[in-house]
């Protein structure tokens, strides 16, 4: 929350110009030396940033301290940041906001993960402030911060209950407070106290901040005296000693707490039902919003409040008085602490914690919104998933519950968070089996998205194996034609491909969209992904122009029927008809189209999203075939960089991006990146699709045509047979990819001196490509022009000289003659066929 103090707390002069600090306790009491100990550990680090730790139990008020010593030396500092560190996954997300105020792209502009990159890098830069403050409040392992932490000219503060930290950074231990700040607290919050009185409950209380917090709120809010606090105090202390359990908490805040609401169900019983109910959720924040009559079941007596706006504001407005919940009014969200959400739990009996838990569940679904693939409605979902697990959503068997998670699972897909929905999906599939057994329609449709993330994460044999047998049971369950069972039909396909299979996987999909279309009708968004994936394949098989017309089709539906097609389906169709005309040949055309493709997408989406990333990869290719070269490469740069910070070094999608951008550094004469990144990429391929995918094959391609461009002609002609042998293997010789290799074996053997084996061959490529792709397809001009070379060069000119004149002729009204590929083939120069892997 972006704190706004009053007018009379704050003038331009007296904060930072960036500044957003939560609300400050105007009751915040002594802490002198531990304050004055921080602000000398820190104004001793003039050469680097030493992130500096406060560390201690929960309750010892180490929140409270920072947001002091933000206020109080505020002066210092040009820009203060606070960042909630409970979920390290979200921490980012708070970083990019402070984006626009550095003055470097948004999140909507550059995704959360570049805008978050951004202002690190520009806290380390100190450009355009060098005197910065980060606080990370409640962080839990140091290792989630490492990368989180600028080195620069500014400072860093850690609150954390993790004693870790004191190994890591210097640390200042955060206890209880002493006895004199313990009165004085006390003597600030409740003024009629005595300072007998004060002693003799900072005692009973040990000292705590937070229960010192809500003993004082108890005695103001109702007018008790301290008398009648210790009193009611000592008799809740006895009543625990009696129990004779062991206590995870401290005694003083357990009693303080029950003595709190003792008070709270006597005054304002249904603030106090209120209050438990908030236990079952998370420590995050909750949303006000969820706070209303539903349907689900709800107890009685909470039923009541929720109907009631006028006692539900007052139930919550009373919990905020007795320092039971925190209120943010901007985010609309209420607070409850860790501490006292455990204390509530454990004095509940199990069945009455089932009944609550049971009412949470209710709230969050009704909560949720209609439609998880609506980029509008991620906010609300991402707020809700704060508390999947903490409320035990999986243990749930309510139907409306499960539908639910199964949202969950649809927003994480929806939003590209795969790494979360695939470790949702297995929390499910674990629990759902255990509850409802394994043939469940649950856990069906749960272990669908569980082989879908397999796939994205490359394990393209399991995601396979899975699948299949998912398959069969769902066929046997639900039926051939129910809507799960032809998503899961459409997503076998994928597998197939995955699997090197696109023979197998076109003829496969070809059914599945017979199948979607007279089951679901031809309009249907599920329909046009199936018909996606059948484009994809017939591109992967070489109908390029097929594959074009079909999604020209599909787009054209999808657009007629924009309220029933999600963001995400649609830019897929948009993308993939983006690189069915590129594949068609049509490179400038390709650029028009992805240009605004992705300019849809990153309105949409987000620029990190994965079909974003997509999006832009092709659009780099594209940039690079048409002869923008300067462009494609910078693209392809920035699409390789935003894949390996998301997704690591082997992920399918990062593959591709640095096959790009390997085709790219060699257009631009940077050999040498190009070679290496190539080289490692092809040994990354075989190990995460195999050695015998066809994708392996042409990154082996990719490779021998550097080892030639470098000077090794010998070493690109026995990968160039290597890479031949095995396509040629799976698919005959009528097969672009295959040509695409015997093309640049050709030009292989005529730097080795064997120029005729290379015009036969070049003959014959060039007669298949023309048969396959067109006389003016690029490949089938390149074929022709190296060609013409290779006769000129064998002394065969009479046969060289009409093929030269055509085919500059065909360039000159297709690629124009100032394409770099017209302007090779006018030198006599040989041109390079290179490959870039189409998703699966």
């Amino acid at each position: 929350m972006v704190s706004q103090p009053s007018a009379t707390e704050r003038s331009p002069r007296d904060f930072p110009a960036v500044w957003k600090v939560p609300p400050r306790n105007k009751n915040f009491t002594g802490r002198e030396t531990l304050l004055n100990r921080l602000h000398k550990g820190i104004g001793d680090n003039v050469t680097a940033v030493v992130p500096h730790t406060l560390h201690g139990l929960g309750g010892v008020g180490k929140t409270q301290m920072a947001i002091e010593y933000a206020y109080r030396f505020r002066d210092s500092y040009d820009v203060v940041w606070w960042v909630p560190a409970d979920q390290p996954g979200l921490v980012r997300a708070t970083l990019a906001q402070l984006a626009p105020k550095l003055g470097v792209p948004d999140a909507t502009t550059a995704g959360i993960e570049d805008a978050a990159s951004a202002v690190l890098d520009a806290l380390r830069r100190g450009d355009p402030y060098g005197r910065w403050l980060l606080i990370f409040d409640n962080a839990d392992e140091p290792e989630d911060f490492g990368d989180l932490i600028p080195p620069g000219p500014g400072d860093v503060l850690v609150t954390s209950r993790n004693h870790r930290w004191a190994g890591v950074y210097e640390t200042i231990a955060v206890d209880v407070f002493p006895r004199k700040e313990s009165m004085e607290f006390l003597d600030k919050r409740v003024p009629a106290v005595t300072e007998e009185e004060a002693d003799k409950l900072a005692e009973a209380l040990g000292d705590l901040p937070l229960a010192l917090e809500q003993a004082a709120a108890l005695q103001v809010e109702t007018g008790m005296s301290a008398q009648e606090y210790l009193r009611l105090f000592e008799q809740h202390a006895s009543s625990l000693l009696e129990e004779g359990k062991p206590r995870e908490y401290p005694w003083s805040m357990t009693t303080a707490w029950r003595l709190s609401v003792t008070k709270l169900k006597e005054h304002l019983p249904g603030a106090m039902e209120l209050l438990r109910c908030c236990a079952f959720f998370g420590p995050e924040p909750i949303p006000r919003d969820a706070f209303r009559p539903v349907k689900g079941p709800v107890r009685p007596e909470l039923a009541e409040l929720l109907a009631t706006p006028i006692r539900l504001s007052k139930a919550i407005a009373t919990l905020a008085r007795y320092a039971l919940v925190r209120i943010d009014p901007d985010e609309r969200t209420l607070q409850v602490h860790r501490l006292i959400q455990a204390l509530l739990r454990e004095e509940l009996a199990a069945p009455t914690q089932r009944d609550i838990r049971e009412e949470v569940h209710s709230l969050i679904v009704e909560a949720a919104p209609s439609s998880a693939d609506v980029p509008a409605n991620w906010p609300r979902y991402q707020a809700l998933l704060a508390h999947v697990d903490p409320a035990g959503v999986a243990a749930s068997g309510r139907p409306d519950v499960r539908s639910f998670a199964h949202d969950i699972l649809g927003y994480l897909g929806a939003s590209g968070n795969y790494r979360a929905a695939r470790r949702y999906a297995e929390s499910f599939v674990d629990q759902w089996t255990h509850d409802s057994g394994a043939a469940d329609p649950d856990v069906l449709r749960a272990r669908r998205v569980q082989g879908d993330m397999l796939r994205e994460f490359g394990r393209y044999g399991d995601a396979y194996d899975l699948n299949n047998a998912t398959l069969a049971t769902m066929r046997e369950v639900l039926g051939d034609d129910h809507r799960e069972t032809l998503i899961l039909l459409n997503g076998i396909g994928a597998d197939l491909r995955g699997r090197g299979r696109f023979i197998d996987a076109r003829e496969h999909d070809r059914e599945s969209v017979e199948r979607h279309r007279a089951v679901l009708g031809s309009d249907d968004a599920q329909t046009l992904r199936a018909i996606n994936n059948l484009a994809l394949d017939l591109g992967l098989t070489s109908d390029y122009q097929a594959s074009q017309t079909l999604l020209e089709e599909a787009y054209r539906t999808a657009q007629a029927n924009e309220g029933k097609v999600s963001k995400g389906t649609f830019l897929n169709l948009w993308a993939s008809l983006s690189r069915a005309v590129r594949q068609c040949g049509d490179y400038h055309e390709a650029c028009d189209v992805g240009r605004d493709a992705l300019g849809y997408g990153r309105q949409q989406l987000d620029a990190d999203h994965p079909r974003v990333l997509l999006v832009q990869k092709d659009l780099a290719i594209a940039l690079l075939r048409s002869g923008e070269k300067d462009e494609g490469l910078e693209l392809a740069r920035d699409v390789h960089a935003r894949y390996v910070r998301i997704y690591g070094l082997n992920h399918p999608g990062t593959l591709a991006g640095a096959t790009c951008l390997a085709n790219s550094l060699r257009a631009n004469g940077q050999l040498d990146e190009a070679y290496k990144l190539a080289k490692d990429t092809m040994e990354r391929y075989a190990r995460v699709y195999s050695a015998e995918h066809p994708y392996n094959h042409c990154c082996v391609s990719n490779v021998a045509l550097l080892e030639r461009v470098r000077g090794e002609p010998e070493r690109a002609r026995e990968l160039n047979e290597v890479a031949l042998a095995g396509l040629e293997t799976r698919f005959g010789r009528d097969h672009h990819y295959v040509l695409t290799v015997a093309v640049n074996l050709a030009s292989d053997l005529v730097l080795l001196g064997e120029t005729d084996r290379a015009c036969a061959m070049g003959a014959d490529s060039l007669h298949r490509l023309r048969r396959l792709l067109g006389d003016d397809h690029p490949a089938a001009l390149a074929a022709a022009a190296n060609l013409a070379a290779d006769l000129s060069a064998a002394g065969r000119g009479e046969e060289a000289k009409p093929l030269f004149d055509a085919t500059m002729r065909c360039y000159d009204e297709t690629l124009g003659a100032e394409h770099p590929d017209a302007l090779a083939a006018a030198e006599g120069r040989h041109l390079d066929l290179d490959f870039d892997p189409p998703p699966i």
